[in-house]
């Protein structure tokens, strides 16, 4: 069981793999600003896309953390395949680690609690302790509905594979430049996107709900991370699969989600809306309030 001490700032020494590696993949997401090309920006954004929203929002954060819909097996790990070209470690990890968060969410129990400082929630967190190598037991603990799953075991220690036959793809299309652009900065960039959510979602933008933490909608951080932005509405219903709940809340991810529901890909959705809350407080047009702060 995680104590904590495991995700404590000051109390753990450097995670000296991580450091090196997220140094290495920022120098050459530097050097891929000296290569650019239309066909390498292209590369990168549908990259991005397939990485940022299939892999991490409807992958790893919807579908796997919080069980918002079902889906095929063979699509369930498709997704998480896309989930791990993100470079934000396999998804039994990823999933622990946002499971812990929203079980101890801005506590000292929390992996990422943007009240031990900015810097640390969006970055200084992969450091240190073990946000990023949690232990089986761990993993089983807050995983017990797919840890035992021998596909997501394999990649999850091997999450970096996939990338490899990517790049391979990508270097016979375009050479090196892109992949340093569809692979290194898209790689950067994606990070930094979804490292914001941790950080600037819990420290600016409106609150619809009225939660224990300080969770925020930031519309921004939404359009960059494909509707992983509207935070508030995240905490208070976490999961519902549809985050964006006001007509303006625009939610590419469900989007996509109410797409593969159309087309029998997906079922069991579940969107989050005012008339299931018996404790609705109607105080505007777009005010809600939650019944509980659901983890």
């Amino acid at each position: 069981m995680s104590t904590t001490a495991d995700f404590a700032p000051k109390q753990e020494s450097l995670n000296w793999s991580t450091l090196i590696g997220v140094i290495v993949f920022h120098v050459l997401a530097i050097a891929a600003l000296f290569s650019f090309s239309w066909a390498n920006l292209v590369a990168a954004a549908i990259l991005w896309w397939a990485a940022g929203s299939l892999g991490i929002g409807l992958g790893y954060h919807r579908l796997l953390t919080h069980r918002g819909f079902k889906v095929p097996k063979w699509l369930e790990y498709t997704l998480s395949v896309f989930g791990t070209l993100a470079f934000q470690s396999g998804p039994l990890s990823w999933v622990t680690t946002h499971r812990i968060h929203h079980a101890f969410t801005e506590t000292d129990k929390d992996p990422h609690s943007p009240r031990n400082g900015t810097y640390w929630s969006h970055i200084g967190w992969i450091f240190r302790g073990t946000a990023q190598n949690q232990s089986w037991a761990t993993m089983q603990r807050y995983c017990p509905d797919f840890a035992n799953d021998r596909f997501h075991q394999v990649l999850n220690k091997y999450y970096w594979v996939p990338s490899i036959f990517v790049a391979a793809g990508l270097f016979a299309v375009g050479g090196l430049s892109m992949v340093l652009w569809a692979v290194f900065l898209r790689v950067v960039i994606g990070w930094h996107f979804t490292w914001l959510v941790n950080s600037a979602t819990h420290l600016w933008g409106t609150r619809r709900f009225d939660i224990r933490d300080d969770s925020r909608n930031n519309a921004l951080i939404a359009a960059i991370t494909w509707g992983e932005g509207w935070h508030n509405n995240h905490h208070a219903y976490p999961r519902s699969a549809k985050h964006g709940l006001a007509w303006y809340e625009f939610d590419i991810n469900w989007m996509e989600i109410r797409l593969m529901q159309m087309l029998g890909l997906a079922k069991n959705v579940y969107a989050y809306t005012p008339k299931e809350d018996k404790r609705y407080i109607k105080a505007d047009a777009t005010d809600l309030q939650p019944a509980q702060d659901a983890i």
